[in-house]
């Protein structure tokens, strides 16, 4: 055996014992957190997870089997989606039936011109409608300045006395004694509403024109010609 062959064995047999002294990389417990989670991380254990919605339906399925009792695993959950839409139905059924008589109660009370009570003259709610304009109190001086209105034209017999009418109402009816101000009716009955019910504030402009056309209508004379049939009052 030569010596260059003497020389690289003994280089062989020192690489080899080297390696299997070398010991093997353990790493700690944070290392070890740390690489499991960036293996997750990846996309093809990504992909593999559940979602949010296959999570909430499994979670459904368990609770509507601990009403029967059945304890076996959630498994496909796929079946709680329809009966998940029947019990919405069911849900929006009840309350339609519940809710709505309720809210048909209240619009009923809610939008009338005047308030329970033994009635005002027209000049009562004028002067109310003065006071407040005064004081500058615009929501009180429209709302007092419309119920002037309707009042006068129940005097007038231009509308019979209802309790519970609604300021569309009196527009409505008045708009077909007074043609030549309908427009100016629907108006003032949208301005009530704005400001009676829906909390809208008015202002100067809207009293003064709801003044101008209480005033127009205690000068004009009811043209019922085109009224057709309606609960107007002909004056005898």
């Amino acid at each position: 055996m030569t010596a260059a062959a003497v020389h690289a064995g003994h280089a062989v047999s020192v690489l080899a014992a080297g390696l299997q002294a070398e010991p093997p990389v353990l790493p700690d417990r944070g290392e070890a957190g740390r690489w499991a989670a960036e293996e997750l991380a990846k996309a093809p254990y990504r992909d593999a997870a559940p979602s949010w919605l296959d999570d909430a339906l499994a979670e459904f399925s368990r609770w509507l089997r601990s009403f029967s009792g059945d304890g076996a695993p959630a498994g496909d959950a796929g079946y709680a989606v329809p009966l998940l839409l029947v019990i919405a139905a069911v849900v929006i059924v009840v309350a339609v039936l519940v809710v709505r008589p309720r809210l048909n109660a209240r619009r009923s009370a809610d939008g009338k011109v005047f308030d329970a009570g033994a009635p005002l003259s027209p000049d009562a709610h004028r002067g109310r409608a003065a006071a407040a304009a005064a004081r500058g109190d615009w929501a009180t001086a429209i709302v007092e300045q419309f119920r002037a209105l309707a009042r006068a034209a129940e005097d007038r017999a231009v509308l019979d006395p209802q309790p519970g009418r609604t300021a569309g109402e009196v527009a409505a009816r008045l708009g077909r004694a007074f043609p030549v101000h309908a427009r100016e009716l629907d108006e003032a009955a949208l301005t009530f509403d704005a400001v009676r019910y829906g909390g809208a504030d008015g202002g100067p402009r809207e009293h003064e024109a709801l003044a101008r056309l209480d005033a127009a209508l205690a000068g004009t004379a009811p043209d019922y010609r085109d009224a057709g049939t309606d609960t107007l009052v002909r004056p005898l």
